[in-house]
């Protein structure tokens, strides 16, 4: 470092005294549009503090002139909002859908929150687009063994299968294998019984045993020629459409153990309005109902 001061020859500035290996720190000042933004901002925080909440303190934070709260506009705008579903909850629940349907605002209303509640409550089973998986049904074809009308699919999400509700919709398959209804080599009939009807590769003679027994032992809830009861929800097992897979391995463990599927009542868990959105939304909107 240098005592006195010295002057860059090339830029006519003075340099700061600090020097390594033979170069000099200018001494170039700040741009004063910048100093004048400093400064400004200063002013404007020093105003935000007084107007503003902004200082933390022990037990809670300066108030600021304005009494200015975040948390109240929130939660006047939240009250708001509630009125206003509130309103439209009340239309919903006095409409039918057709009613619903022929109202643009009640419509979008009626699917953006049954989106939302299949999103919070049915996306577990049915998948996220309603698709469906091993055990769970496909919503969106129109393969629906209770019905896939609009107030057979409201009936079901009110009541739900096999729930612990007085009207709710209850099928019974027998564990024909498990409970010892049917020797092992009944149940292989049945099974290549099955294969047959539903178009499979099948041993014709054990199939023809199997229908003997169908007639005797499925029939009055399949039908006799095995398309299915909706009184009963009991499936169309002519058709390629299967909730637990329609191979023989498969077909044999359904027969064998039974399938008694459960969905929840969801009136005691959703309102009125919701189980109507809800309805509106999974037979409008997901691509199956009828």
């Amino acid at each position: 470092m240098s005592d006195h001061k010295k002057v860059d020859e090339h830029t006519g500035t003075e340099t700061t005294r600090h020097e390594w290996d033979d170069i000099q720190e200018l001494d170039t000042p700040m741009p004063r549009w910048w100093i004048n933004i400093m400064y400004m901002t200063i002013v404007w925080s020093i105003g935000y503090v007084i107007l503003m909440p902004a200082i933390p303190l022990l037990n809670g934070y300066t108030k600021g002139v304005l009494d200015f709260s975040d948390r109240d506009r929130v939660a006047v705008a939240v009250e708001q909002m509630h009125a206003d579903r509130s309103a439209r909850s009340q239309e919903l629940s006095n409409s039918s859908i057709n009613e619903i349907i022929g109202d643009d605002g009640l419509y979008e209303f009626a699917v953006q929150q049954g989106k939302t509640l299949f999103g919070d409550n049915c996306e577990t089973c049915h998948g996220a687009g309603g698709q469906g998986v091993v055990g769970y049904p496909n919503l969106n074809d129109q393969v629906w063994i209770w019905g896939g009308s609009f107030d057979d699919i409201k009936y079901s999400i009110t009541y739900g299968i096999r729930a612990e509700h007085d009207d709710t919709r209850f099928g019974s398959m027998a564990a024909y294998g498990r409970d010892e209804i049917l020797e092992p080599a009944q149940i292989n009939d049945l099974v290549q019984h099955v294969l047959n009807i539903s178009g499979q590769q099948a041993d014709g003679v054990s199939a023809k045993r199997g229908a003997t027994l169908f007639a005797e032992n499925c029939s009055s809830c399949h039908g006799v020629e095995g398309k299915g009861t909706r009184e009963n929800g009991a499936p169309n097992l002519t058709d390629t459409d299967w909730l637990y897979g329609g191979s023989a391995e498969v077909i044999h463990e359904t027969i064998f153990n039974g399938r008694n599927g459960v969905m929840p009542n969801w009136n005691e868990r959703l309102s009125a309005d919701q189980i109507m959105a809800l309805s509106v939304y999974v037979h409008n909107e997901l691509g199956g109902g009828e």
